[in-house]
């Protein structure tokens, strides 16, 4: 792996969560994380199950030597039994360095931290990274239509949605009986950081409101 791939790798530290580069040194922690939940089973997502982990840290890996992806692993700061262990995975994907634009997605989270302030602070460290350091024009944020978990933390993070690619992808989890994907496609751009920066620091100074609890 060479640091003059754009992104260069880095490691990006909050007082709840720290993003730092995939190895294959987190397959053990990650492996329980997705068991918690039984994450891999939602029809609608691509969570990685047990025994496919480090097929699927490694097909990161090998996207990261390609320049169109830099994985991180999430690793909880929060107090409590899960503190120092990797809870989840999160990417820049779909990176296009001549345009200075990629997408922040390949996010899941075990259970038991989806309901806490890991992710906005996890996002908050990931935009503020693109914009103010990797100088990005625009953000983008991916996921299925019928992900309305996944659709409402992405809108609570202040992302705008710029519209539905329909039949865009072929469902490949065996559940999903070939059905086609309708993306929903989201952005934050350069000019709307600023807003969106004081929002999420605005977030992490208040408690979850339990009816949002499932998009914190």
């Amino acid at each position: 792996m060479t640091d003059r791939l754009w992104p260069e790798t880095v490691t990006l530290q909050g007082d709840h969560v720290r993003l730092e580069p995939l190895s294959l040194t987190h397959l053990d922690e990650l492996t329980q994380a997705t068991q918690d939940g039984e994450l891999w089973r939602l029809w609608y997502t691509s969570v990685p199950s047990p025994q496919g982990m480090a097929a699927e840290i490694e097909r990161r890996l090998a996207l990261r030597t390609a320049g169109s992806m830099l994985p991180f692993a999430v690793i909880s700061t929060m107090p409590g039994p899960l503190s120092g262990q990797a809870v989840g995975m999160s990417t820049y994907m779909n990176i296009d360095a001549a345009n200075r634009r990629l997408e922040i997605g390949s996010t899941w989270y075990r259970r038991a931290v989806q309901r806490t302030a890991l992710n906005t602070q996890a996002k908050r460290l990931l935009l503020s990274h693109a914009f103010e350091v990797l100088d990005c024009i625009a953000v983008e944020f991916r996921t299925h239509f019928m992900n309305h978990q996944s659709r409402r933390a992405i809108e609570r993070l202040g992302a705008r949605l710029d519209g539905v690619l329909r039949s865009h992808q072929i469902n490949r989890h065996p559940d999903a009986g070939g059905s086609l994907r309708d993306t929903c496609v989201y952005s934050i751009t350069a000019a709307e950081w600023p807003m969106v920066r004081t929002h999420l620091d605005h977030q992490l100074r208040q408690p979850c409101p339990a009816e949002e609890a499932g998009s914190c």
